[in-house]
């Protein structure tokens, strides 16, 4: 996605300035980002982009972040790779500026998203696959169980998140502050079925 920006560059985006307390969090981020599937930088690269009120350009951010241009190139696409970032035109100037795509709701939605490609499914089809040739040992039959309970759970899980996936921000906030309500609800229903069943 491609916006234009019909303002002149202001001073703020010539020099991105990190004060302790958020170059702390994009230091973190950038460690965290790479237990969620990005590498440090990558990660590092979309923490300024959150905190940033502005849209930055790649020389501002390989400056902030004290990294190699190219370094920050193959970053961006990665991060539009994901769909994490778009691009902003500045009338006056040709450069590209970076932005978030969407607000941390979308982006949350959209990096679950990328990683239930990139990792489940792969691995459904391969479990499809393996449980298409009927079990002949004992051990195969074994392996075949198993493969199929992992099947089942994958699947499970991956529709419920495609569901939780299409709710709007305000549907999943309002989800999420159920908390330990939803587990009450369920416990509540487990004892209805049980004095159900013992009737």
């Amino acid at each position: 996605m491609l916006s234009i920006v019909f303002s002149e560059i202001s001073e703020s985006w010539q020099a991105v300035k990190l004060n302790k307390k958020t170059e702390d969090f994009v230091v973190h981020f950038g460690e965290m980002g790479s237990r969620w599937g990005f590498n440090r930088t990558v990660g590092q690269m979309l923490a300024l982009l959150v905190i940033h009120p502005e849209p930055l350009n790649a020389d501002d951010m390989a400056e902030a972040l004290h990294v190699s241009r190219g370094n920050v190139s193959m970053g961006l696409k990665e991060l539009q790779s994901w769909r994490l970032v778009r691009v902003q035109r500045v009338a006056g100037d040709r450069k590209d500026y970076f932005t978030t795509a969407g607000s941390l709701w979308d982006m949350a939605q959209t990096v679950f998203e990328e990683r239930r490609k990139r990792e489940i499914e792969p691995t459904l089809t391969i479990l499809r696959s393996s449980l298409l040739e009927e079990p002949e040992t004992d051990q195969e039959r074994y392996a075949h169980q198993q493969m199929s309970e992992l099947l089942s759970l994958l699947e499970q899980l991956t529709n419920w998140a495609q569901q939780l996936n299409q709710l709007s921000p305000a549907q999943l906030q309002g989800l999420l502050k159920l908390g330990s309500g939803v587990s009450k609800v369920l416990e509540l229903k487990d004892r209805i079925q049980g004095s159900a069943k013992s009737e």
